[in-house]
């Protein structure tokens, strides 16, 4: 595989919506992506399907929801992310259908990106590691709900709350994909992400990730893929 075979992603663009299953999906390694992006005076907002409430082993989900949400928001905070909000759909059996689809699509319409990212939707991580169902069912439907979000005959109450249709969307870019195509060049931002997966402390004590080396092995090799120092990879679609 040549060495730079990663195209760089284009920067034309002005907002960003991260679409997401659960707290944490963005921290490891789109995060620093995001903390570029904020720092050029572009606008990220993240939109999380579900609280992560099943996540932490033999916490109650009611105690599990309330922590990670305030995980989430501190960890967005750290990379110049003020809004987050959460769909309450349920973790760990998130619905790929019309429910989900009609969720993204509202709020691509509400807050109207050129850009949107997301989790890998694919079976497997690269090689024999299995992707868990709410990030599949999230990817596929963020896809469709682009599309969704710009058709003012699908989900055509979405207009009777005020939501018109936008069409905007230029790019849905998938982190952690095994089929990347672009990067961002990260360097000088690799630490920032990295305080920002480390704000999910209860998350990384739960399965003990080494956070700082995770994230420096991934940003290291997309970074080898892109002729820098540090990138975060991505797989991008277009409507």
């Amino acid at each position: 595989m040549p060495a730079t075979d990663l195209v760089p992603l284009p920067d034309d663009w002005e907002r960003a919506l991260a679409l997401v299953a659960h707290p944490d999906d963005l921290e490891y390694g789109a995060a620093s992506a995001v903390a570029r992006w904020t720092s050029e005076g572009r606008h990220v907002t993240y939109v999380l399907a579900t609280r992560g409430e099943a996540g932490l082993g033999d916490v109650p989900p009611e105690e599990a929801a309330a922590l990670r949400e305030q995980e989430q928001r501190n960890s967005a905070a750290v990379v110049g992310v003020d809004d987050v909000e959460f769909l309450d759909h349920s973790d760990g059996v998130v619905e790929y259908g019309l429910a989900l689809r009609r969720d993204f699509a509202g709020a691509i319409r509400r807050h109207r990106p050129h850009v949107v990212l997301t989790l890998n939707r694919h079976d497997s991580w690269g090689g024999p590691s299995f992707n868990m169902a709410d990030h599949r069912h999230v990817g596929l439907a963020v896809l469709d709900a682009v599309r969704d979000a710009a058709n003012r005959w699908i989900f055509r109450e979405l207009v009777a709350e005020g939501l018109e249709p936008w069409d905007g969307v230029a790019m849905a870019c998938f982190s952690g994909s095994p089929l990347a195509t672009h990067s961002v060049d990260v360097t000088g931002f690799l630490d920032q992400g990295i305080r920002s997966l480390h704000e999910h402390r209860s998350y990384l004590d739960h399965v003990g990730t080494d956070a700082d080396t995770w994230l420096r092995t991934l940003a290291e090799e997309a970074g080898r893929r892109s002729g820098c120092e540090h990138a975060v990879a991505l797989e991008v679609m277009r409507p």
